[in-house]
């Protein structure tokens, strides 16, 4: 990934992205680092309609993201993450003064959708990715490899937005269009696994057409005041419970075409340590489930899920799935341990304003 790198205020530029869509990285000093995406306002509007053509979309063209899905994950007894500090939560948004809930029933979150974007192919693919809690509730958060292109010398991925709720073609919520993402800095240089997520800052959202050959911008506000933003918690003791929300979709090893991707799916289990030394993750936590990789890589690890509210605090994004018994059939999903420095990548990227996309 070709970047710009602060260094003790020296800066070392390694290339730009076409089309004024991204810039390089900005300072790294400090843990973590952040890339534009669509920076402007005629860059955001390009975005729109890349995915809302005059005459066709791209949303129903898009395919799982298939990059880096399968990874040969170990289970753990010994060893494993570690917290960093004491343990912290961000509470999700109006839960900040909530008491609990209870609900027999499983309800899906509002919180989780697709992310779409052009990738190195140049072609256009999905993630799945969720809304968290921030000062302006516009944050994303999803799998680093969803949003940084670790298949070319670009930095982000092109033309990213955030649809949450997606089904066949229809943008309940609107589309937020990402315009800064924040990552740390050992995945931004060295692609470490261990680092492997990102938090995307999005515009308000909007609901374009076409009207005499001009596009119509629609504002719907923002993301987290449409579909609220789950809390994120770090530092927390292996062998939580989670619930992992995400879009799969592919077939296992043997041939079995389990998910279709269309709708939105969930597994429950508790997490354990676990390692997959070729994408560098040496400390990951991983859960047992049943997804196949295309489609759930930054699916949502959420935990002390209230499904009567249907919040909860994000804990862990999928980076990839494993057949972990040899037989053919997907049966772990893995994650980064959120940890101090993972707070510290959320804190940097929190407290952003988006604003607006204008017609012009």
């Amino acid at each position: 990934m070709k970047r710009t790198l602060a260094f003790g205020g020296l800066v070392a530029t390694a290339g730009l992205l076409a089309a004024g869509l991204a810039a390089p990285a900005q300072a790294a000093g400090r843990g973590w680092s952040h890339d534009n995406m669509a920076a402007t306002n005629p860059a955001a509007l390009q975005v729109i309609k890349y995915w809302r053509g005059e005459r066709a979309s791209n949303f129903e063209k898009a395919t799982p993201y298939a990059v880096e899905t399968k990874v040969a994950a170990k289970h753990l007894s010994k060893g494993g993450p570690s917290a960093d500090s004491k343990p912290g939560v961000v509470p999700a948004i109006g839960d900040e003064k909530k008491s609990s809930s209870t609900s027999k029933n499983v309800n899906l979150p509002k919180t989780t959708g697709k992310v779409f974007f052009r990738g190195a192919d140049g072609r256009p693919h999905w993630c799945t990715a969720t809304s968290v809690q921030s000062t302006y509730h516009n944050l994303v958060a999803t799998a680093g490899h969803c949003v940084y292109d670790t298949e070319s010398n670009k930095a982000t991925m092109d033309y990213w937005v955030f649809v949450p709720g997606y089904y066949q073609g229809k943008t309940p919520w609107g589309i937020y269009v990402g315009k800064t993402a924040y990552t740390h800095y050992d995945y931004d240089v060295y692609e470490d696994g261990d680092r492997d997520y990102a938090f995307v800052t999005v515009y308000n959202g909007v609901l374009p057409s076409w009207e005499k050959r001009r596009l119509v911008i629609k504002d719907v506000g923002r993301l987290g005041d449409n579909v609220g933003g789950q809390g994120l918690a770090y530092n927390q003791k292996i062998g939580s419970s989670v619930y992992v929300f995400g879009y799969p979709s592919g077939s296992h090893p043997d041939g079995n075409h389990a998910f279709s991707g269309k709708t939105l799916k969930w597994s429950y289990g508790k997490t354990f340590a676990a390692t997959a030394p070729a994408i560098k993750g040496e400390e990951l936590q991983g859960v047992k489930s049943s997804f196949t990789g295309e489609g759930s890589l930054g699916s949502a690890w959420l935990l002390q899920y209230k499904s009567a509210r249907r919040l909860g605090y994000l804990n862990g994004v999928t980076i990839g799935v494993s057949d972990t018994d040899g037989n053919d059939r997907y049966d772990t999903s893995v994650s980064p341990y959120f940890d101090g420095e993972t707070y510290g990548v959320y804190n940097a990227a929190k407290n952003n304003w988006s604003g607006k996309i204008t017609a012009q």
